[in-house]
């Protein structure tokens, strides 16, 4: 069977006078989030929370997490959040981004809105694995930016996505097979804002995920950290109790 071990953290950064990042950390249920208040809009960090409280309740009162799962609870969270919006903030919206990952027995799955971002490194190569729902992220994809040029754009801090600013949520599902010893990022985009993906994938080679995490954010701070930055990083290993002591070897079943 699978071992998880993660490191979650979250910091205001060295320019916002709030955090609106939120994060959940449920290693023993195979369920992370990262929420990314969104600037400018009314209450961001009451959406943040929201939403990481919503997936929370959910996984705590389920006999079974599953995709589904968090899928609803992240719809029920928009929900929650259109009304208190409507009854609050007068005209405002209360938004999120996010970013969850699960990991069962077999798979790896990534269910997102926004630009909070999920990375997997395997075999020291690293891959974002969500696609940024931006509006120069789609110009790009369009042909009419480039990487370099998107990054400079006046629209780059325009999403094209989250939660709790429409009534209808589309959440995007990426999943995978899992290999021992990957290693996965869920961050908000407070992080790569800053570091380059070598800088994110050099910190994430290290072999202690907690000292790599901590690193991650400390590069990020140095570099200035004009926004909120919340990071969790998170590692698949086996069961060392099913490894044969005789001869380390791993049952067939489990290749």
């Amino acid at each position: 069977m699978r071992k998880l071990v993660s490191h979650a953290q979250t910091h205001k950064g060295l320019v916002r006078k709030l955090n609106e990042d939120a994060c959940l950390d449920m290693p023993d249920s195979g369920v992370w989030l990262v929420a990314d208040g969104m600037g400018g809009h009314a209450a961001g960090d009451i959406a943040s929370q929201l939403v990481v409280d919503t997936l929370k309740v959910a996984v705590q009162r389920s006999e079974q997490v599953s995709v589904d799962l968090i899928t609803d609870a992240l719809h029920q969270a928009n929900t929650e959040l259109c009304a208190y919006s409507a009854q609050h903030l007068d005209g405002h919206m209360a938004g999120s981004t996010v970013v969850a990952l699960f990991i069962d027995k077999v798979h790896y799955h990534f269910m997102w809105a926004g630009d909070s971002r999920g990375y997997l490194l395997r075999h020291n190569v690293l891959k974002q694995v969500t696609r940024d729902h931006s509006q120069v992220n789609e110009m790009v994809e369009q042909g009419l930016l480039n990487s370099e040029e998107a990054e400079q754009h006046e629209l780059a801090n325009v999403i094209t996505r989250a939660v709790g600013v429409d009534p209808y949520l589309t959440i995007d599902i990426v999943s995978g097979v899992w290999q021992p010893g990957d290693i996965f990022l869920l961050c908000s985009d407070g992080l790569n804002k800053e570091l380059s993906d070598a800088e994110i994938c050099q910190y994430l080679s290290h072999s202690n995920i907690a000292e790599a995490n901590r690193a991650l954010l400390h590069s990020t701070l140095v570099a200035g950290a004009r926004d909120n930055v919340t990071c969790i990083v998170i590692k698949v290993d086996l069961n060392d109790d099913l490894i044969n002591e005789k001869d380390k070897t791993i049952p067939l079943y489990l290749k």
